[in-house]
């Protein structure tokens, strides 16, 4: 059964979000939540239980430390009874392959600027674009589960930053000029999509967009007559953090 409500979140304030030189002594992957963001965990569990009351809920959580402790703060807001949880490595954040100096990564991050989020590689990660075909992927596994007639009726998808945006961008299957639209969602931000009677889902509030860092145009001219671009539910642009 076709869940009614999709929620998407990202993780609580980790220590990589106050002390950037935490990534160089620490893997990502390995990085755990402040005390700051142990709170918020739990303050976004009772958002989901005012928002879903006693219904049920499946999440989908990505293996990392900081994803992993904003679930065990949500549930903790939540009776034992009512949720279950899949762990899929694929919903991990896009990887950077290394420990980082800041120095390092402020190169990085304006390299990727110029050159287009979706696009860049790191040297020894991802991409946006590997991102998004594990997305992809994921969502096929999704599906499947979605088919069980026993699937309840709120599905939830705890992850981070840039892989929640691909995995938006990927369900409403918008552009990869439109997915560098999107404003990167704030630590425990939380992004509704309810079913609709068609048997698609759309956005619940409009997401907030920033300016594009970079001037490069994939779209020759007349080319959008021919592919129209999917509409965005989208608020007014941000100032790039």
């Amino acid at each position: 059964m076709k869940p009614k409500r999709i929620l998407l979140a990202r993780h609580s304030e980790s220590i990589g979000n106050v002390d950037k030189t935490a990534y160089a002594r620490i893997p990502d992957y390995a990085l755990p939540l402040t005390p700051r963001g142990r709170r918020q965990s739990r303050q976004l569990g009772r958002e989901i239980r005012k928002l879903i009351g006693k219904e049920p809920i499946h999440f989908y959580v990505s293996p990392w430390r900081r994803t992993r402790e904003t679930l065990l703060g949500i549930v903790s807001e939540l009776d034992r009874k009512q949720w279950t949880a899949t762990e899929d490595p694929r919903l991990r954040e896009q990887e950077w392959g290394h420990l980082r100096s800041t120095e390092a990564t402020d190169i990085i991050e304006q390299e990727r600027e110029a050159y287009g989020t979706f696009y860049y590689r790191f040297d020894d990660g991802e991409s946006g674009a590997d991102v998004y075909d594990r997305c992809a992927s994921l969502l096929e596994s999704v599906y499947r589960d979605f088919s069980q007639a026993a699937f309840p009726p709120n599905c939830a998808f705890i992850g981070h930053s840039l892989t929640n945006r691909l995995l938006v961008t990927r369900w409403m299957r918008w552009s990869p000029e439109q997915f560098e639209q999107i404003a990167n969602p704030g630590n425990c931000e939380l992004w509704v999509m309810p079913l609709q009677s068609d048997g698609g889902y759309q956005m619940a509030a409009p997401l907030r967009t920033e300016p594009v860092g970079h001037r490069n145009i994939a779209v020759p001219p007349g080319y959008a007559r021919l592919m129209p671009l999917r509409p965005m539910h989208i608020a007014r642009a941000v100032k790039k953090r």
